[in-house]
């Protein structure tokens, strides 16, 4: 697996790239901003990303959507991890907005980082990209109480 790091911070880049070494992880790209991610993303094929939030100049949110709509975006549909300190609802709800795959709250564990590549790989979520959002599917589950209208033509 190929991860690409990006996070201004250089010590949670060096805990990041600690904790996947312990998952058996090795092949690991470093960025400082979302900026420099979009430039290794146009170099080299990522199996997986973790992004801070708050970075500049591009934050995670920006680098999130430029990885999923611009052409120059090597994969897409790589899952993407945000890991931030920032859990205000609608923070996480513009993160969840931006397309990223996965949200991780800092303090960050072994066990926390295990289960959301987990998560991705065992149970991903359909792909989604439509005029006004690109990412993965944001619905975790159906609800079988949900009595309103189908919100999509593959819905059953």
């Amino acid at each position: 697996m190929k991860v690409l790091l990006v996070d201004d911070n250089i010590h949670m880049r060096a805990l990041l790239r600690r904790l996947l070494g312990l998952l058996g992880i090795r092949d690991i790209d470093e960025a400082t901003n979302g900026q420099a991610g979009m430039g290794m993303l146009r170099a080299c094929k990522y199996d997986l990303i973790l992004t801070d939030l708050e970075m500049q100049p591009m934050d995670g949110l920006e680098f999130t959507s430029e990885v999923r709509t611009s052409k120059e975006s090597s994969n897409p549909q790589v899952p993407i991890i945000m890991v931030s300190g920032h859990t205000e609802i609608h923070r996480v709800q513009a993160a969840r907005d931006s397309g990223i795959t996965e949200f991780i709250v800092k303090p960050i564990t072994t066990r926390d980082l295990f289960a959301r590549i987990t998560d991705i790989s065992e149970r991903p979520r359909p792909f989604v990209r439509c005029s006004s959002y690109v990412g993965p599917d944001r619905r975790r589950r159906n609800l079988e109480s949900y009595a309103g209208p189908r919100r999509r033509q593959n819905d059953l």
